[in-house]
């Protein structure tokens, strides 16, 4: 991640309400050892993002059943622009 701050796995444990408050800036805190990521940190905001995906994620559409709204929805979306 670009924007993502990287610490090294014993750090972050000794150090974690440092990290906390880091993660609400940053939103996402690589954590690593022995130069391999092995988890992250999430803000609470990124985690509230990341959950939404998961949901989308398991949703299943058959473009048959979809209404003229949706379908017009689809068709007027652009990429990279999140829906309100």
């Amino acid at each position: 991640m670009a924007n993502a701050a990287s610490v090294r796995a014993t750090t972050f444990a000794r150090n974690y309400a440092c990290y906390q408050d880091e993660a609400i800036r940053m939103k996402v805190i690589v954590v690593t050892s022995h130069d391999r990521v092995v988890g992250g940190y999430l803000s609470a905001s990124e985690l509230e993002h990341y959950e939404k995906l998961k949901a989308r994620e398991r949703q299943a559409l058959m473009v048959g059943a979809l209404s003229d709204d949706i379908i017009a929805d689809i068709e007027a979306a652009e990429y990279g622009i999140e829906a309100p």
